[in-house]
């Protein structure tokens, strides 16, 4: 068996590592650089150029040389170069492919295993399209492991005599994670994650961008914008102001040429993007909840990801956790750093007896029985496992059969936080047939639902009385992720206001604990959903089945005064 590598493969730059002598080392790459950009160029005769050599071609040849494709993981998108499509995980695999024969080149020997990181918030349908990548690449993926756990396993192999509760507070290229976990005496117990997959410093590289000029579809101008955006914020970070001089940018609609000069100062840069960098507050406060802790519990913030140099985000964890965030660990490569433990965990050449690691399931899984009530029945989202159980997990539901004489089930398998499916991942079905023939509610069926140290859900379903049973990984090819939303949050959505005497009175006979309180949840979920995702029509038609529960429960004594 080869040795295990662990890679980074990050929105903006990828690295790769492994253990030598019971530490972890960063392998160069051909330019003899520890950090690889995460670009990929396609020549017309199919020759592929990675890293440095690939973003050479960003200006001349933006057709066909692609950047931050991580944030299409699982999106079911596709990227066309002289005239052929790929998935994004065929690009990803070029990637991995090109880290693999730069290790192959350092260390002289075959590289076929690997441990690869992913955000803590990705998706099942995304960890199975960075796994996808992995085996395209030709790898044996021993392990997806999430980004701020593989963060917390380099801080914690240097300190294992430590008892702490630590937060991760990870803000990348592309993504924003947050893992609130324990260290004690070697045992990495991860509590809780939370973050979000569609946040990170690219963002910030498109507000200063707007700021300057509007390129249209000029795909050249739109790469030496972007270029001098991120210029303009990495400066900021280190003095006041900066000067962006782009002569000739692109042609005015009179046919003359266009340039740009302008400068930008540190506090205009924190003014535009005020809004991104107080919407990571959330994730903070979220995770330190599922986690049980206040901000005063913890003894330890670390800091992970390029981006979290940037001033303002430093004092905003700060200002929300009352804590002054530290650098104990290299931002650009720790995460490269922890994915090599994890393999140096798997293969031997670390002691898993000083350092064992937990980790937790970041998003809720279920499925979508029946259920019915006083008015009629509906699908309503039965979680199996919570977010943040701690993995690997199996959890088993009983159900019956829904009708008389029914003799096959699809159980449909969601991901989500939502008590509406309609508002969750669906991930996929499994059909379950050779019920035998009985009344309604006679049969019995038993879902499993079992989720795994890569974060990989497996779902089996049996026939109670006959133990005929079906299984599967369940497949998510061409699903595409839904955003998570923050229910909170629902009053700051145009239009809320008229709904707002509605839901509170709802919400008081939720919190009274009567009868159909379950009922009365679900639809006011659903509005609050409705009302965030601006589907005005669809928000209309559940007041009107709000208030038809809530007149009913009054002429029946029910509705709290």
């Amino acid at each position: 068996m080869s040795r295990i590598v662990g890679i980074d493969l990050g929105t903006s730059t990828s690295e790769i590592a492994c253990i030598v002598e019971g530490t972890p080392k960063l392998l160069p790459n051909r330019q003899g650089k520890l950090i690889t950009p995460s670009v990929v160029h396609i020549g017309q005769d199919g020759t592929i150029l990675v890293g440095e050599e690939a973003a050479e071609y960003l200006f001349t040849r933006p057709d066909c040389t692609f950047m931050e494709v991580k944030r299409l993981t699982g999106s079911g998108e596709t990227l066309k170069a002289h005239g052929k499509e790929y998935a994004p995980e065929e690009i990803q695999a070029m990637l991995l492919g090109y880290l693999v024969r730069c290790a192959e080149a350092a260390l002289k020997e075959k590289i076929k295993r690997a441990v690869i990181t992913v955000p803590a918030y990705f998706t099942d349908v995304q960890r199975r399209a960075t796994a996808k990548a992995g085996e395209l690449a030709g790898l044996q993926v021993e392990r997806i492991i999430n980004e701020p756990t593989a963060a917390a396993l380099d801080y914690g192999l240097s300190n294992l005599k430590d008892c702490k509760n630590v937060l991760v507070y990870d803000l990348g290229g592309g993504t924003l994670d947050v893992t609130v976990l324990e260290l004690f005496e070697g045992v990495i117990d991860v509590k809780a994650s939370s973050g979000n997959n569609h946040l990170g410093g690219k963002d910030f590289d498109e507000i200063i961008m707007a700021r300057l000029a509007d390129p249209e579809k000029d795909e050249r101008a739109l790469m030496r914008l972007k270029k001098a955006a991120e210029e303009c914020k990495i400066a900021l970070s280190a003095q006041d102001e900066y000067k962006v001089s782009l002569p000739f940018l692109l042609t005015g609609k009179d046919g003359k040429p266009v340039s740009v000069e302008k400068t930008v100062s540190r506090l205009n840069f924190e003014e535009w993007v005020r809004e991104k960098v107080a919407s990571t507050k959330e994730p903070m406060l979220s995770a330190l909840g599922d986690a049980k802790l206040k901000p005063e519990d913890l003894q330890v913030v670390l800091l992970v990801g390029g981006s979290t140099r940037i001033p303002c985000i430093r004092s905003l964890v700060e200002h929300t956790l009352g804590a002054v965030p530290r650098s104990l660990v290299d931002p650009d490569l720790t995460v490269a750093r922890g994915a090599a433990i994890q393999a140096g965990l798997i293969e031997g050449s670390i002691n898993n007896e000083d350092l064992v690691l937990t980790d937790v399931c970041p998003y809720t899984l279920g499925t979508a029985p029946l259920k019915y009530g006083v008015f009629g029945k509906r699908l309503v989202f039965d979680p199996l496992i919570p977010r943040n159980t701690t993995i690997p997990a199996e959890k088993a539901m009983i159900y019956t059969t829904a009708s008389d004489f029914q003799t096959s089930v699809v159980i449909d398998v969601y991901q989500g936080e939502s008590s509406d499916p309609e508002h969750n991942e669906r991930l996929g079905e499994l059909r379950l047939t050779g019920i035998p023939p009985d009344r309604q509610g006679k049969e019995q069926i038993e879902v499993t639902f079992g989720y795994d140290m890569n974060g990989i859900l497996q779902v089996k379903a049996g026939v109670v009385s006959t133990g005929k049973q079906v299984s599967a990984e369940i497949s998510t090819t061409g699903v595409r992720a839904k955003p998570v939303l923050d229910l909170s949050t629902w009053e700051k959505a145009e239009g809320a206001r008229q709904f707002r005497p509605l839901i509170r009175k709802a919400e008081k006979l939720i919190a009274s604990g009567r009868d159909m309180g379950d009922d009365i949840k679900l639809l006011v979920d659903r509005l609050k959903e409705s009302l965030l995702l601006q589907n005005r029509e669809q928000a209309d038609d559940l007041r009107e089945e709000l208030l038809a529960m809530l007149e009913v429960m009054e002429k029946v004594g029910k509705l709290v005064p």
